[in-house]
């Protein structure tokens, strides 16, 4: 039986005061805990006959996410549910950056947040390489995380937020491109392209990935390095788009590749890590509350990435809130209702 970490009273405090540090710190930009009301309904589908879901009538539980419009968009699909199931949520979506969040999960601070698999294995776990395959990917880091930090990582999802390169139409037209290993179809001088900062240099980034497609980074008949422009995340879409360079670096579920008509090439070495998105609960919470994994699961299998592609599009091209989107598509795909 696997030894269970045990809770002192300065954690207890210690998580207390993180859950009030974050919850005045996004009230001090005008957000209130997490980013506006957060509307729920009744569940209804595959969702309104779930065995011992009235346990979660009066729960007393708290729902975090990460600052970027999917993941938020996430966290409001999770509460609404949540709310709509009875229980009183705590809504601390909206925390600046990964290693905030993680460290709220860590210390109790939140009960509950949607993670990428890539990320947990990589960035939390420690481990130099991903896993191949996603469920093998899953599995490890479910198995590493639990017992290393009491968080349950529930089955993920189908959709798989990672890294890859776009192209615009008229450059896949021109050289015949559709997936990384096409880069050396492109003339060397017209291998231009456009990165976050941290991505040209880490070794699972751009050179790894030139590397493992025959292009390496520097070579002769590769990638020059004068070839690479460093930009923002947000910004590499528009100018991919307006032509400063060939390749885009882009996320495989943001809603601008769909905005853009960008195309996404496929990683055919599967050279990128696997991020499907899974529910993370916090071990004691889901066993005092184990019917949160049948709440989530049917929603879960049909978070693909065309689905999220559109979302995402809906909060990032078109404006609109993430709680929104997020009760408009529970809605549509029958598994609450407002009427």
């Amino acid at each position: 039986m696997r030894r269970r970490r045990t809770t002192t009273t300065s954690t207890r405090l210690a998580a207390t005061g993180l859950a009030l540090t974050l919850a005045t710190g996004l009230g001090a930009c005008g957000l209130g805990t997490a980013g506006g009301f957060v509307p729920s309904g009744e569940l209804a589908g595959p969702l309104a006959d779930i065995e011992g879901i009235d346990g979660l009538e009066g729960a007393e539980l708290t729902v975090g996410s990460k600052n970027f419009s999917e993941n938020i968009l996430l966290g409001k699909m999770a509460i609404i549910l949540l709310k709509s199931a009875g229980a009183e949520v705590t809504d601390l979506t909206n925390i600046p950056g990964s290693s905030s969040s993680r460290a709220a999960h860590l210390d109790g601070a939140i009960d509950a947040m949607w993670e990428y698999t890539g990320t947990g294995w990589i960035n939390y776990l420690g481990n130099d390489e991903p896993v191949e395959g996603e469920q093998a990917q899953y599995e490890a880091v479910r198995e590493a995380d639990l017992e290393q930090n009491d968080l349950v990582w529930l089955p993920p999802a189908p959709m798989n937020n990672t890294y890859s390169f776009a192209v615009t139409p008229p450059v896949q037209e021109e050289y015949g491109l559709s997936s990384l290993a096409d880069i050396t179809k492109v003339p060397v001088e017209e291998r231009t392209f456009c990165v976050e900062s941290e991505f040209r240099n880490r070794a699972d980034g751009l050179p790894g990935m030139l590397e493992a497609y025959d292009a390496p980074l520097g070579a002769p008949k590769g990638v020059p390095q004068d070839n690479i422009q460093s930009y923002q995340t947000g910004a590499i879409y528009a100018a991919t788009d307006n032509g400063n360079c060939t390749f885009g670096e882009v996320f495989t579920t943001d809603g601008r590749i769909v905005a853009l008509d960008l195309t996404v090439l496929e990683d055919t070495k599967e050279f990128f890590p696997n991020y499907n998105v899974s529910f993370v609960v916090r071990e004691e919470t889901l066993e005092e509350h184990e019917e949160i994994a049948d709440l989530v699961a049917p929603v879960t299998e049909q978070l693909t990435n065309e689905v999220l592609l559109e979302l995402n599009a809906e909060i990032d091209v078109e404006g609109r809130e993430p709680a929104d989107v997020a009760l408009e598509w529970l809605e549509s795909e029958g598994f609450v209702t407002t009427g």
